[in-house]
This record gives C-alpha cells, sequence and structure tokens, in this order.
C-alpha cells in the first residue's frame, strides 16, 4: 500500500472490508529496520486505528522513518530486546479490543495479515498466528523445531509456526499472556502460556509475507543461536514437572 492521498482511502476500504468494530492497535518492535520500518507502517495504518513502534535501541534512522510514515514512536533508551519492549509498551499504552503485533522487516507485505484480524472478528480464534511462506533463505530449522517441541511438551499444541511474531489477539487473550515473557522467547512462551489459559489458538497460512533473508552465515547463527538462547529462558520457568 502506497503513501500520499491514497492512504485514506485505502484505510477506509480496508476497513470496510474488515466491518472494523473494534478499536485494533498495531505493535512493532524493532531494531535497525530503517528502509522496511516506513512500508510497514503504511501497511500496518490501512489494518489498524493506530500503529505504535517501540525503538529498541536503534542505531539507525528507524524511529525518524516510522515517525514519518505515520506511527506513534516510543523509545526504549536502551535495548531491552523484542519481548521486554513489546510489555513495555504495553504498559503505557490504553486500553485496545485487538492487538496486531507485526515485525518490522515485513515492510510492505505487513498489508497481507488482513486473514488474522478477519479471524478474529469472526470468532474464529482469540489468538491468530500466521503461517508464512517457506524461506528463500535462513538456518537449518533447529530453533524452529526447538520451539514447536517446547509448545507440543508443555501444552500438546503443534505448533507449524511457533516463532511467527505476526499475531492478532483479543484484549482477553491479551490479558491471559501478560506479562510478555523477554527476548525472542516472547512468541513461544505466548503460545503455551495461550493455549494452556483456554484461549483459541489458530494459525493461518498467508501468502506474500517476507521477512528479511538471514543466511547461514556466522551473523546469521549467532541471530539464531540468541533465539534459541531466549527461548530456553522464557519456556524454563513454565516447565511443568
Amino acid at each position: 500500500m502506497s503513501g500520499g492521498a491514497g492512504d485514506a482511502h485505502g484505510v477506509g476500504a480496508t476497513a470496510r472490508t474488515l466491518g472494523r468494530e473494534h478499536r485494533v492497535v498495531a505493535l512493532v518492535a524493532a531494531r535497525d529496520e530503517a528502509g522496511r520500518i516506513g512500508p510497514c507502517v503504511r501497511a500496518l495504518r490501512a489494518l489498524a486505528d493506530e500503529v505504535v513502534v517501540v525503538d529498541d535501541g536503534s542505531s539507525d534512522a528507524t524511529a525518524a522513518e516510522a515517525s514519518e510514515a505515520g506511527a506513534t514512536v516510543l523509545r526504549t533508551g536502551r535495548r531491552t530486546g523484542k519481548g521486554g519492549a513489546l510489555e513495555g509498551v504495553l504498559r503505557r499504552l490504553g486500553p485496545a479490543d485487538r492487538w496486531l503485533l507485526a515485525d518490522g522487516d515485513l515492510g510492505a507485505t505487513a498489508s497481507n495479515l488482513t486473514p488474522l484480524l478477519q479471524a478474529v472478528n469472526a470468532g474464529e480464534a482469540d489468538l491468530a498466528i500466521a503461517v508464512l511462506p517457506p524461506a528463500r533463505a535462513g538456518g537449518f530449522g533447529i530453533v524452529k523445531r526447538f520451539a514447536a517441541h517446547l509448545i507440543r511438551g508443555q501444552t500438546g499444541f503443534r505448533a507449524r509456526e511457533p516463532l511467527s511474531g505476526q499475531r492478532v489477539l483479543t484484549s482477553e487473550a491479551m490479558e491471559a499472556v501478560r506479562p510478555l515473557a523477554g527476548g525472542f522467547g516472547v512468541e513461544t512462551a505466548m503460545t503455551i502460556d495461550a493455549v494452556r489459559a483456554g484461549v483459541r489458538v489458530v494459525e493461518i497460512p498467508i501468502d506474500g509475507l517476507e521477512h528479511r533473508a538471514t543466511y547461514r552465515t556466522p551473523r546469521g547463527f549467532l541471530h539464531r543461536g540468541r533465539q534459541g538462547w531466549d527461548i530456553a529462558r522464557a519456556v524454563l520457568p513454565r516447565i511443568v514437572r
């Protein structure tokens, strides 16, 4: 979805398509996403009443770009990690009927998250999670399988996309999973907490979503190692013995 004068028309058209009767707030925890955060915010503005970007210690123009695209921008001041950034902003915001969580590196493809809102608004789910198309690049899937194994072991739920940050929750579901776990463990812990609380969790395949590629490089493996460590730390307190 493009910026400029067409935005107002796009927002209205999408809102009518969704039959929006609920206040939707989109939350994006972002760090060093300049170049992608602007298109992401513009896409999310067509789906939400407000887009809030929490800038988690970026060293680039992420905050300025998000603000120029129409987001409310809050800064952590120091790096707190994804889960900590989201929990911190939730403590500062007022209520919402629907919470739309999205990753800043989706760019303009965030416009394809409409099915998540439709599923929740139709009463088909309390927590709808996007199943992304196969990645063009990435690791060996070890962290993803690890997270899915932990979720299944603790809840019996078979997660296809345990690491997906693209989620829509009702206000009640959000309260059931707070406080959010820290770092990259936020999604795995959220799914465990949601299933245990009786929240209806549905995963929905969505075409057209695209993350920034992470390759099999030292930097890529370091990122995945950090993910795995955060997931272990988040799930350990939740293990039922």
